[in-house]
């Protein structure tokens, strides 16, 4: 089994507690990054930018206080575990606020039907869920391992903490409150994970063993317990992502249906589909052709050989005509 020396777990509580002679100068640092993040994470969502979204999560440093989580609970820190809990927690809060405050001052609604970053955050899945497990992993071998450090970059682009939290402010002031707590799952889902995934990494690397001798001044909590409510957790997120990915499934396979059965019946007409998306209460089909119309009672009959005849479509036909201009 891997082991760390007294160094290396001095080595880790230096880059991850905010204790000590530098504390205020972390907490400053921390704060400094995070409202600057919260601000580049909702104007690259906003402008819909992904390459803006991503700066922001090279910027974020609430990467810092979750894995010090994990390494309070492993050292059975409880100053540490609660100075750390309360960072996230108000870091957390405090981009929800930036969000809902850049959100007024954008004419239209940011939210996920005209906004692929929206959209790309409010429904998580249980896959997300694994690579966060796997990001996580690799973010605790990282810090562990000084010679492997240069990959965090990475892995705050993998784990995305920063720009969920600016999807919830945003949608918080559109009025979306079931996508705000789509965006809100991805980000609890994602703190879950990186502390199941440290917890077990630490535990590979029997960082435990240097609890009974840390010199770090309060009293302990039992590491039993705090270790249950992570396992706990990663159950309670894993239940909602699993209704989730169930309904983005079942929907992926009526689009597919709904689909096919809309390019038979526009090839028939001479016409062509424009788009299949989803709205509110069902699916939006659009389609464009010469006169005549075609018959939607054949689109009808048509899904129902696919299927998805029981599914509500508003069906917008988009005639169009030829005129010739001679000079």
């Amino acid at each position: 089994m891997a082991t760390l020396s007294t160094d290396d777990i001095t080595r880790m509580r230096d880059q991850l507690f905010f204790e000590g002679p530098s504390r205020f100068e972390k907490l400053s640092r921390f704060w400094l990054l995070l409202s600057l993040s919260a601000v580049i994470a909702t104007a690259g969502v906003i402008s819909d930018s992904t390459a803006t979204v991503i700066g922001a999560m090279i910027v974020a440093p609430l990467m810092t206080p979750i894995l010090g989580l994990v390494l309070g609970i492993v050292l059975a820190d409880r100053v540490n575990v609660a100075r750390s809990l309360a960072l996230v927690l108000a870091g957390a809060a405090a981009v929800v606020l930036v969000g809902w405050a850049l959100g007024h001052l954008v004419a239209l609604p940011v939210v996920a039907a005209t906004n692929s970053q929206v959209a790309g955050r409010v429904h998580p899945r249980l896959i997300d869920l694994v690579a966060a497990l796997a990001t996580g992993a690799v973010g605790s071998v990282a810090l562990a391992r000084s010679d492997i450090s240069d990959t965090l970059p990475g892995v705050a682009i993998a784990i995305s903490l920063v720009p969920p939290l600016a999807v919830v402010g945003l949608t918080l002031e559109a009025g979306a409150t079931g996508q705000a707590a789509g965006a809100l799952l991805l980000f609890a889902t994602n703190v879950a994970a990186i502390l199941a995934s440290g917890l077990v990494v630490m535990a590979i690397y029997r960082v435990a063993r240097h609890g009974a001798i840390s010199t770090a001044p309060g009293p302990r909590h039992r590491r039993s317990g705090a270790v249950a409510l992570v396992a706990a957790s990663v159950v309670l997120v894993a239940v909602p992502l699993a209704v989730s990915s169930r309904a983005v499934a079942r929907q992926s396979v009526e689009e597919r249906d709904l689909g096919t059965a809309a390019q038979g019946w526009a090839d028939e007409a001479g016409w062509r589909v424009l788009e299949v998306s989803k709205a509110v209460d069902g699916y939006r089909l659009r389609v464009a052709g010469a006169p005549p119309e075609p018959d939607t009672g054949a689109l009808q009959r048509r899904m129902d050989d696919a299927g998805v005849g029981e599914v509500h479509v508003v069906v917008e036909l988009v005639p169009e005509s030829r005129v010739e201009i001679n000079p």
